[in-house]
């Protein structure tokens, strides 16, 4: 019989930006490979999508929201969405002339 193998440590996400509550529930941050996007997924369960938000290069911000997520209330959105955009830039908003944008 094989010993059970012990698998190294996973290796961090690079794309992980970083995690926020809710008081609840924990979510996750995540840059999306695509330049112009992010999402934020429940917990460390990627398929569970809470929201993308696309239009970062053209700061016209739209938010796609997950299933079971959408019947969420605005209040609780708008709120959210303030948490995730935060968090995608470390804390705290961009400096004006700071942020690099690649459109192509």
């Amino acid at each position: 019989m094989r010993e059970p193998s012990t698998a190294p440590d996973a290796v961090p996400d690079p794309l992980v930006r970083g995690r926020f509550s809710d008081g609840q529930r924990q979510f996750t941050v995540r840059a999306s490979r695509a330049p112009d996007s992010f999402q934020v997924f429940s917990g460390a369960n990627r398929a569970d999508v809470v929201v993308i938000v696309s239009g970062l290069a053209s700061w016209n911000l739209r938010a796609t929201w997950g299933d079971g997520w959408r019947s969420s209330s605005e209040e609780w959105k708008s709120w959210f969405k303030d948490q995730a955009f935060m968090v995608f830039y470390d804390g705290r908003p961009p400096t004006l002339g700071k942020v690099r944008v690649c459109n192509g």
